[in-house]
């Protein structure tokens, strides 16, 4: 018998009870143990931090068409690569896209409810969510998850949007950052989050400029991301020999584009092959 079914394994009455259009505080309020959120461990039990697979780096940025989020492939657990092909980059609906830093198991899990609770408001309420109140409802998300944050398993997601509503275009692509206790702030026109995230900030602040188009304002991403690996033991530069690469994302007027694994390998070796006359990457855009 599946969960929400009754003995005969018909529905249960709260699927057919008039709600809101958070499928998140359903979820709460009818079937809690289903929730990420939910405390993992007794009271006063703390989690070593060390004991679960923790994902960084990743970064967004504004470019001409739209806004640009990647992330590299690495998971460790204290001193261990604990996988070395994490996807950390995920689409929430056509125009949104998040990404994460922090426990990886939490993480996903909070994706995956997060792209369902988008799906269920707009079916509930018949049109989607702005892109301020998508930033909202997962900072609300993360808020709940504090108690875990406070035992050790925290979760830092980076969102980021293509807002069709915004009346220039030049302010369609929005970057938005939080803290473990749910605090909200929009980041413009970069931003990075994990452990890398000081290295990855510094690379963008010598290489951003506001018009790049699609293919330079990847590979300022993945010059990014290679600093921060560079500096940063628990994020993963490019892996040649395996085949494995950063994710990298846009989104533009037509939508979430994830970019191909041939797309991002090219950059990648012109990349890497650039910097072995360059190993510290290139100057400051004049």
């Amino acid at each position: 018998m599946t969960a929400g079914s009754g003995q005969d394994g018909r529905l249960a009455e709260e699927f057919f009870t008039a709600g809101g259009s958070s499928f998140s505080e359903f979820l709460a309020v009818h079937r809690p143990e289903l929730l990420p959120t939910r405390p993992p461990f007794p009271d006063g039990v703390r989690a070593a931090p060390d004991s679960f697979p923790h994902g960084t780096t990743v970064l967004a940025l504004t470019y001409r068409d739209g806004v640009l989020i990647a992330g590299d492939r690495r998971a460790t657990m204290g001193n261990l690569i604990a996988q070395r092909d994490l996807e950390k980059v995920h689409p929430a609906d056509e125009h949104t896209a998040v990404a994460f830093a922090g426990t990886v198991g939490l993480a996903l899990d909070m994706v995956k409810l997060y792209q369902v609770e988008l799906k269920h408001f707009e079916k509930v309420e018949g049109v989607p969510m702005t892109l301020g109140a998508k930033a909202r409802r997962l900072a609300t998300m993360i808020r709940q998850n504090l108690g875990q944050a406070m035992q050790g398993l925290a979760v830092v997601p980076l969102l980021v949007g293509y807002d069709t509503a915004a009346a220039a275009p030049a302010a369609r692509g929005r970057i938005f950052s939080f803290d473990v206790a749910g605090g909200l702030y929009e980041q413009s026109p970069f931003h990075a989050e994990g452990s890398g995230s000081p290295y990855a900030r510094g690379a963008l602040k010598k290489l951003y400029r506001a018009d790049m188009s699609r293919r330079e304002a990847a590979l300022a991403a993945l010059q990014a991301l290679y600093d921060a690996a560079d500096d940063d033991s628990a994020t993963g530069g490019p892996d040649i020999s395996r085949r494995i690469f950063p994710i990298v994302s846009v989104i533009t007027e037509e939508g979430f584009e994830r970019l191909s694994q041939p797309e991002t390998e090219g950059l990648s070796r012109e990349m890497v092959e650039r910097r072995s006359s360059r190993p510290d990457g290139p100057n400051a855009t004049p």
